[in-house]
């Protein structure tokens, strides 16, 4: 997941740089006084989006196995402590002895 989320900082920085050349070269307009840095910003964002999304898809799909795969262990986990905890209740219960 570390590897997708600096992959995709790194097309955003990519997109940031050319924006910035874009519009202090004049290819893209200005922003109005001073709204040109969030006006660059915006415009890096609106195009590194589909950008990462075409370009990632591969890290991203394997980013969403390994996170499907933790889940399914940590829940394996979860339902053998609970079994864990039933068989100790049940034995106890069966001595008479409470819980």
């Amino acid at each position: 997941m570390l590897r997708y989320t600096l992959m995709r900082l790194g097309i955003f920085a990519g997109c940031l740089v050319a924006v910035w050349g874009a519009v202090y070269s004049g290819i893209f307009p200005r922003g109005f006084g001073a709204s040109n840095g969030l006006w660059v910003l915006l415009l890096a964002l609106v195009l590194s989006a589909p950008i990462s999304w075409v370009v990632l898809r591969k890290e991203r799909d394997r980013a969403s196995v390994q996170i499907v795969t933790k889940v399914d262990r940590m829940k394996a986990n979860l339902d053998a402590n609970r079994s864990q905890e039933d068989v100790a209740d049940d034995s106890a219960r069966a001595q008479g002895q409470p819980s």
